[in-house]
């Protein structure tokens, strides 16, 4: 009986701990809060910016090395430096430059890190409206 007992247990701790580990993907991994932005309508000119939120749902620090865009009308104004800890949270600062761009823009923001799982895309959509002519 302590036998099978023993033999229960360890059969019992072991599921605990497989469904432990399951409960956090290994690594680093990026969770948005949302990772797609609408602004909405604009003005040809204006300059808008937005704070993408995320936190590290993985189990190891989240390291992100660089901020990548697909055009000069897009700066990424500050992400952090520092690794983020598991459970941490954190944010990237987008802006976008509307001048010399007309109707509906579509933009792409890639975030390079250690992260697995591949969620490293960040977008944000405006309809830039055109200068009126003032008189």
């Amino acid at each position: 009986m302590k036998l099978f007992t023993l033999i229960a247990g360890l059969f019992l701790a072991n599921g605990f701990s497989t469904a432990s580990s399951q409960a956090l993907p290994a690594g680093a991994v990026i969770s948005w809060e949302k990772n797609v932005h609408d602004f909405g309508e604009i003005n040809e000119g204006e300059k808008v910016e937005h704070a993408f939120k995320l936190t590290n749902t993985g189990t190891e620090p989240l390291v992100i090395t660089n901020v990548q865009v697909t055009c000069g009308c897009t700066t990424p104004k500050g992400w952090p430096r520092d690794p983020i800890a598991p459970g941490k949270k954190a944010e990237i600062v987008v802006q976008f430059n509307s001048t010399g761009k007309i109707g509906r823009q579509n933009k792409v923001v890639t975030v390079v890190s250690n992260a697995t799982g591949g969620n490293n895309q960040i977008t944000f959509t405006a309809t830039v409206l055109e200068k009126k002519a003032r008189n």
